[in-house]
Protein backbone atom coordinates (compact mmCIF):
# COMPACT_ATOMS: atom_id res chain seq x y z
CA UNK A 1 0.00 0.00 0.00
CA UNK A 2 1.45 3.37 -1.04
CA UNK A 3 1.94 5.78 1.82
CA UNK A 4 1.13 9.43 1.22
CA UNK A 5 4.24 11.46 1.85
CA UNK A 6 4.01 15.08 2.90
CA UNK A 7 4.84 17.60 0.19
CA UNK A 8 8.53 18.43 -0.01
CA UNK A 9 10.13 21.69 -1.05
CA UNK A 10 13.74 21.86 -2.18
CA UNK A 11 15.38 25.29 -2.22
CA UNK A 12 18.46 24.90 -4.39
CA UNK A 13 21.20 27.54 -4.40
CA UNK A 14 23.22 27.41 -7.59
CA UNK A 15 26.49 28.94 -8.69
CA UNK A 16 30.24 29.08 -8.43
CA UNK A 17 31.68 30.99 -5.46
CA UNK A 18 34.93 31.47 -7.39
CA UNK A 19 33.23 33.47 -10.16
CA UNK A 20 32.04 36.65 -8.46
CA UNK A 21 28.27 37.09 -8.56
CA UNK A 22 27.78 33.62 -10.00
CA UNK A 23 27.95 32.44 -6.38
CA UNK A 24 24.98 34.51 -5.26
CA UNK A 25 22.58 31.55 -5.21
CA UNK A 26 24.82 29.64 -2.84
CA UNK A 27 25.31 32.73 -0.65
CA UNK A 28 21.55 33.39 -0.54
CA UNK A 29 20.67 29.83 0.46
CA UNK A 30 23.34 29.90 3.18
CA UNK A 31 21.84 33.11 4.52
CA UNK A 32 18.29 31.71 4.25
CA UNK A 33 19.26 28.69 6.36
CA UNK A 34 20.80 31.03 8.92
CA UNK A 35 17.92 33.54 9.03
CA UNK A 36 14.95 31.13 8.88
CA UNK A 37 13.83 27.99 10.61
CA UNK A 38 12.97 25.48 7.86
CA UNK A 39 9.87 23.40 8.64
CA UNK A 40 9.64 19.66 8.10
CA UNK A 41 9.46 18.94 4.40
CA UNK A 42 11.71 21.88 3.42
CA UNK A 43 15.37 21.44 2.54
CA UNK A 44 17.85 24.12 1.49
CA UNK A 45 20.85 22.81 -0.46
CA UNK A 46 24.04 24.35 -1.81
CA UNK A 47 23.88 22.88 -5.32
CA UNK A 48 26.98 24.71 -6.52
CA UNK A 49 27.61 23.77 -10.15
CA UNK A 50 26.74 20.08 -9.84
CA UNK A 51 24.10 19.91 -12.59
CA UNK A 52 23.02 16.30 -13.20
CA UNK A 53 24.70 15.18 -9.97
CA UNK A 54 21.75 16.84 -8.20
CA UNK A 55 19.22 14.51 -9.84
CA UNK A 56 18.70 12.36 -6.72
CA UNK A 57 17.99 15.44 -4.55
CA UNK A 58 15.71 17.14 -7.03
CA UNK A 59 13.74 14.07 -8.13
CA UNK A 60 12.42 13.63 -4.58
CA UNK A 61 11.07 17.19 -4.39
CA UNK A 62 7.45 18.01 -5.06
CA UNK A 63 8.23 21.70 -5.38
CA UNK A 64 11.50 23.37 -6.38
CA UNK A 65 12.86 26.88 -5.91
CA UNK A 66 16.09 27.59 -7.80
CA UNK A 67 18.18 30.52 -6.56
CA UNK A 68 20.77 31.83 -9.00
CA UNK A 69 22.34 34.63 -11.01
CA UNK A 70 20.16 35.53 -13.98
CA UNK A 71 21.44 37.63 -16.87
CA UNK A 72 18.93 40.15 -18.20
CA UNK A 73 19.24 43.67 -19.54
CA UNK A 74 18.46 45.07 -16.06
CA UNK A 75 21.00 46.69 -13.72
CA UNK A 76 23.13 44.50 -11.44
CA UNK A 77 21.31 43.56 -8.26
CA UNK A 78 17.83 43.63 -9.84
CA UNK A 79 15.55 40.88 -8.52
CA UNK A 80 14.41 38.34 -11.13
CA UNK A 81 11.46 35.96 -10.74
CA UNK A 82 10.42 33.23 -13.16
CA UNK A 83 8.03 30.37 -12.61
CA UNK A 84 6.53 27.35 -14.26
CA UNK A 85 7.13 26.98 -17.98
CA UNK A 86 9.26 30.16 -18.11
CA UNK A 87 12.11 28.57 -16.10
CA UNK A 88 13.36 25.86 -18.48
CA UNK A 89 13.82 28.14 -21.51
CA UNK A 90 15.56 30.72 -19.32
CA UNK A 91 18.16 28.25 -18.06
CA UNK A 92 18.98 27.43 -21.67
CA UNK A 93 19.18 31.02 -22.90
CA UNK A 94 19.95 33.63 -20.27
CA UNK A 95 21.76 32.26 -17.26
CA UNK A 96 25.35 31.66 -16.28
CA UNK A 97 27.65 29.03 -17.75
CA UNK A 98 26.77 26.30 -15.22
CA UNK A 99 23.12 26.54 -16.24
CA UNK A 100 23.70 24.08 -19.09
CA UNK A 101 23.77 21.47 -16.31
CA UNK A 102 20.55 22.84 -14.83
CA UNK A 103 18.82 22.65 -18.20
CA UNK A 104 19.96 19.02 -18.49
CA UNK A 105 18.73 18.39 -14.95
CA UNK A 106 15.26 19.74 -15.74
CA UNK A 107 15.13 17.73 -18.98
CA UNK A 108 16.10 14.57 -17.05
CA UNK A 109 13.37 15.17 -14.47
CA UNK A 110 10.83 15.45 -17.27
CA UNK A 111 12.07 12.19 -18.85
CA UNK A 112 11.89 10.41 -15.48
CA UNK A 113 8.38 11.75 -14.85
CA UNK A 114 9.77 13.42 -11.71
CA UNK A 115 9.36 17.05 -12.77
CA UNK A 116 8.36 19.23 -9.81
CA UNK A 117 4.70 20.17 -9.69
CA UNK A 118 5.75 23.77 -9.01
CA UNK A 119 9.04 25.28 -10.21
CA UNK A 120 10.27 28.78 -9.40
CA UNK A 121 13.53 30.55 -10.16
CA UNK A 122 14.42 33.57 -8.04
CA UNK A 123 17.67 35.41 -8.53
CA UNK A 124 19.56 38.59 -9.08
CA UNK A 125 21.16 40.14 -12.13
CA UNK A 126 24.94 39.77 -11.72
CA UNK A 127 27.47 42.56 -12.17
CA UNK A 128 30.32 40.17 -12.92
CA UNK A 129 30.82 36.46 -13.52
CA UNK A 130 34.59 36.76 -13.79
CA UNK A 131 37.04 34.74 -11.71
CA UNK A 132 37.05 36.56 -8.37
CA UNK A 133 36.01 35.87 -4.82
CA UNK A 134 33.02 37.60 -3.27
CA UNK A 135 29.94 39.34 -4.54
CA UNK A 136 29.89 42.75 -6.18
CA UNK A 137 28.57 45.60 -4.00
CA UNK A 138 25.31 45.87 -6.01
CA UNK A 139 24.56 42.18 -5.62
CA UNK A 140 25.69 42.04 -1.96
CA UNK A 141 23.23 44.86 -1.16
CA UNK A 142 20.40 42.93 -2.85
CA UNK A 143 20.99 39.53 -1.20
CA UNK A 144 18.76 40.32 1.85
CA UNK A 145 15.88 41.20 -0.52
CA UNK A 146 16.52 37.97 -2.44
CA UNK A 147 16.43 35.89 0.74
CA UNK A 148 13.18 37.57 1.80
CA UNK A 149 11.71 36.83 -1.64
CA UNK A 150 12.75 33.16 -1.47
CA UNK A 151 11.08 32.88 1.96
CA UNK A 152 7.94 34.52 0.52
CA UNK A 153 7.95 32.08 -2.41
CA UNK A 154 8.20 29.16 0.01
CA UNK A 155 5.26 30.56 1.99
CA UNK A 156 3.24 31.04 -1.22
CA UNK A 157 3.91 27.40 -2.08
CA UNK A 158 2.54 26.34 1.32
CA UNK A 159 5.78 26.07 3.29
CA UNK A 160 5.94 28.88 5.86
CA UNK A 161 9.50 29.59 6.99
CA UNK A 162 9.86 31.06 10.46
CA UNK A 163 12.34 33.92 10.88
CA UNK A 164 14.99 33.23 13.51
CA UNK A 165 15.78 35.72 16.20
CA UNK A 166 19.35 35.92 17.25
CA UNK A 167 22.78 36.52 15.94
CA UNK A 168 23.44 38.76 12.97
CA UNK A 169 24.32 37.04 9.75
CA UNK A 170 28.02 37.00 9.00
CA UNK A 171 28.63 36.50 5.29
CA UNK A 172 30.88 33.74 4.08
CA UNK A 173 33.60 36.29 3.36
CA UNK A 174 36.41 36.37 0.86
CA UNK A 175 39.08 35.43 3.37
CA UNK A 176 37.61 32.04 4.26
CA UNK A 177 37.36 31.03 0.62
CA UNK A 178 40.84 32.38 -0.06
CA UNK A 179 42.30 30.40 2.86
CA UNK A 180 40.57 27.24 1.61
CA UNK A 181 42.34 27.73 -1.70
CA UNK A 182 45.68 28.26 0.03
CA UNK A 183 45.84 31.91 -0.98
CA UNK A 184 47.39 34.55 1.30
Amino acid sequence: MARNKPPRLLILGLGNLLCGDDGLGVAAVERLAHDYELPDGVTAVDGGTLGLALLAHVSDADDLILVDAVRTGEPAGTLVHLDGDAVAPAVRDRLSVHQVGVADLLDSLRLLDAYPRRLVLVGLVPATLELELGLSPAVERSVPELVTRVAAEARDLGYPLTPRNGHAYLPRGDRRAARALGLP
